[in-house]
């Protein structure tokens, strides 16, 4: 902690020790997390810093995610940053719960606080050297007792009683020397039995007493409205409970899964919809974006601070992005660069259970903040917010906002019908490809003026977008996709720009290196196909993709190392040496490729320009009979501030390049002037297991340092490294994500021609 004993923000919302942490009847502690587990790992990593701040072992410790029954709101488990906010939180809640519970022992026993020391909640009399009351409790060696062998448990002292005591600031956590689980790579995943065993229940597996089970009819076009519907056929399935019928809103409860999708499809064919609005003709999503009006702001320091004319002078690729050198040996290069809309793309579709009786609501779901899913569902039912409990279950994972929001309110909404009886809402295939919220596309302008010493001098990068922010109570609305279709409806927010600090847009805009001269410039446009919300790393993924493709560019006309050409322009020490590790690790030096077809490539980045720091050196083939890109290997190194769990930031890290490796090569989602086109994983194709690469990870740790989010600092750089090593291999620049083999093949006429003159 600080002079000052300022409080991490968490814990200074939220103040009172017993909002944090629970000493039960006997032999175990419960702490509580605002957050929820998505397969970040962040259930072992509080268990790890609660059982290291309180001598514990880690079996002895419990975690109890996101509940709004309990009170601790942190929000969304968004951005990367669970441990950032709510690790850091609880280790001081921790810290002074464990120094509370040493002053009760103290009294306990009648002796002094230093007298003591604790091994698995049990506090003895012994001798040990301390620096302070705070560094009272040793997890380490066995304690040196007195001969009577005193001691007294948590359990003794405060089982299944409160703490009542606020945090002050003033206790200081262990310091890194006297840690003996964080940091240490010899714990697993307390919920990987769980997960290995089949033990664990998703929010589908949920088989509460008197389950009942839903589903909902889609209109066949975003904007159709109903006209009028037979559900006699429906309602005459065995075991159909109710029909439910709100304005537009379709849905069926049944007694079994099977009676609820007969039903929902004979009242699917037995509704007439009106046509709605035509989805533009968009054609080239990227060409389309950059034709579109909108706002224009300039970025500085990762802020939109002035909105601009957007017809300022914004950057005119030439056809081959090439300019010619100007005068005194400067000369200056311009490209272009685009991704598409992306899927969250969830292997288990969306579910949520809702239970509606006497007034009062219960809801199951994924959601990733289960605070403002209650605050929505209020507004959009229109009844009080103290009535409504929303917990969280885990799902199939997203990281960023998929159907699981929108199927907690669909279940509830067919709950409502039921009254009393829990029902179950399972999402299909098609809805969560065809009505999830969409990972936003983006088209980028780049151009950068090199001196004569080879620097570079002025920078320009120019970003089109839309909104990546419509959760539920984003601009105030619930944002619910079966809102509009009720009667009355619930409107939706429209996209609108998102000027905070690196949010959207213009999220890692902003380049990590040291340029005399930049304008980074985003350009909003509202008025987009389909709907789209915040995907992990939101812009990062397409503008740390743009910038570290844009550097290669740059480095190879300037005949320079990719590697030395991105040093000379850093002086952040740790983004040097995540880059150096990495390439250290890859046994790559930054030379070119001499064989035709094979290429290695590096990409770095920090997320956020204040999350990790994350390095990729990509090793890709380019196969001769199909034309598609291999990634034979990834190698990552990452600097994430002190180190909680090393094999869970593995995980993070890792996971986190593979869903990258699969947007960048595979992913895009079709659409044509009524309806989305990826339906299943046949229209819509993701990495398999045979195209994933060797992973080696490189972990810098900075014991005493911060913890810095790791979730989704691999995004961009292993879109960059990925892009660099493919040009290294075939001498063409792919500058527009997907990556396919059709993109190879395009480029086939020209590519050994040009691989051969750029060596």
């Amino acid at each position: 902690m600080s002079a000052d004993n300022v409080l991490p923000a968490s814990l200074d919302a939220h103040p009172d020790l017993d909002t944090w942490l629970r000493v039960d009847p006997s032999d175990t502690v419960t702490v509580f997390t605002g957050k929820v587990e998505i397969g970040q790992g962040i259930v072992s990593a509080i268990a790890r810093i609660a059982a290291e701040e309180l001598d514990l072992a880690m079996d002895q410790v419990r975690v109890e995610t996101a509940d709004t029954a309990h009170g601790l709101n942190e929000g969304h488990t968004a951005g990367s940053m669970s441990v950032e906010q709510s690790g850091t939180a609880l280790r001081q809640a921790a810290a002074e719960a464990r120094a509370h519970l040493l002053g009760l022992a103290s009294a306990a026993l009648d002796v002094p606080v230093d007298a003591l020391v604790v091994r698995d909640g049990t506090v003895s009399v012994g001798t040990i050297s301390v620096g302070g009351p705070a560094d009272a409790a040793s997890h380490g060696g066995p304690p040196i007792s007195d001969p009577a062998g005193r001691s007294v448990s948590y359990w003794d002292l405060l089982g299944g009683r409160r703490f009542d005591r606020r945090a002050s600031g003033r206790v200081r956590p262990k310091t890194p020397s006297a840690h003996r689980i964080v940091g240490r790579p010899d714990a697993r995943r307390i919920d990987l039995r769980g997960l290995v065993t089949g033990d664990t229940r998703f929010v589908s597996d949920l088989r509460p007493d008197g389950l009942a089970y839903g589903r909902v009819v889609r209109p066949p076009t975003r904007t159709a409205g109903l006209v009028d519907v037979d559900d006699a056929v429906a309602r005459a399935v065995s075991g159909v409970i109710a029909v439910v019928r709100n304005g537009g809103f379709l849905g069926v409860v049944a007694e079994r899964e099977s009676q609820a999708v007969r039903a929902a499809d004979l009242l699917r064919r037995h509704a007439n919809w009106a046509d709605g609005t035509a989805l533009p003709a968009v054609g080239d999503t990227a060409t389309w974006l950059r034709e579109q009006p909108g706002q224009a702001f300039l970025v500085v320091d990762g802020t939109p601070i002035t909105e601009m004319d957007p017809a300022h002078d914004a950057v005119e690729p030439d056809s081959d992005g090439a300019v010619e050198p100007g005068g005194g040996g400067a000369w200056t290069l311009e490209a272009s660069y685009s991704r598409p809309y992306l899927m969250h793309g969830s292997i288990g579709p969306s579910a949520a259970v809702a239970r509606w009786d006497n007034g009062r609501l219960d809801v199951w779901t994924s959601s990733q903040s289960v605070y403002t899913l209650r605050a929505a569902m209020a507004i959009a039912l229109d009844m009080p917010m103290e009535r409504i409990r929303a917990r969280h279950v885990v799902g199939a994972g997203c990281y960023g906002h998929n159907g699981a929001d929108d199927a907690a309110f669909e279940a509830a909404l067919l709950a409502m019908a039921v009254p009393g009886r829990p029902v179950r809402l399972q999402w299909s295939r098609a809805d969560e490809h065809q009505w999830e919220p969409y990972g936003a596309p983006a088209y980028l302008e780049m151009r950068a003026t090199v001196d004569g010493d080879g620097r570079i001098v002025d920078w320009r990068h120019d970003v089109w977008g839309t909104s990546h922010l419509s959760r539920p109570m984003a601009g105030g609305r619930p944002n619910f996709i079966s809102g509009p279709l009720l009667d009355p409806p619930v409107a939706m927010r429209a996209p609108e720009p998102t000027l905070g600090k690196e949010v959207g847009i213009h999220r890692n805009a902003a380049p990590i290196y040291d340029f005399g001269r930049q304008r980074i410039v985003k350009h909003f446009v509202a008025a987009m196909p389909l709907r789209t919300s915040s995907l992990r790393s939101l812009g990062a993924h397409a503008n740390v993709f743009a910038i570290e493709s844009f550097m290669d560019e740059l480095a190879v006309r300037a005949q320079v190392s990719p590697i030395d050409f991105r040093l000379r322009h850093l002086s952040d020490e740790r983004a040097c040496a995540v880059a150096t590790a990495a390439a250290r690790a890859a046994d790559w030096h930054g030379e070119r490729s001499t064989t035709f077809g094979h290429g290695t490539g590096i990409a770095i980045a920090r997320y956020k320009n204040r999350a990790g720091y994350a390095a990729v050196v990509a090793r890709v083939h380019v196969d001769d009979a199909t034309s598609r890109i291999v990634v034979d290997s990834l190698t990552i190194a990452a600097d994430c501030g002190e180190i909680v769990d090393p094999r869970g930031l593995v995980n993070q890290l890792e996971g986190g390049a593979l869903q990258a490796t699969s947007w960048t090569l595979r992913e895009r989602v079709e659409f044509d002037d009524t309806m989305v086109t990826s339906v299943d994983w046949e229209t819509y194709p993701i990495l398999r297991f045979p195209d994933v690469p060797s992973i080696e990870t490189v972990l810098l740790d900075r014991p005493g340092l911060p913890y810095l989010g790791a979730g989704e600092i691999t995004q961009g750089p292993t879109a960059g490294a990925i892009g660099n090593a493919v040009f290294d291999a075939i001498g063409y620049r792919l500058r527009d994500m997907p990556l396919t083999a059709d993109a190879v093949r395009r480029a086939a006429a020209t590519t050994d021609s040009a691989w051969r003159a750029a060596r």
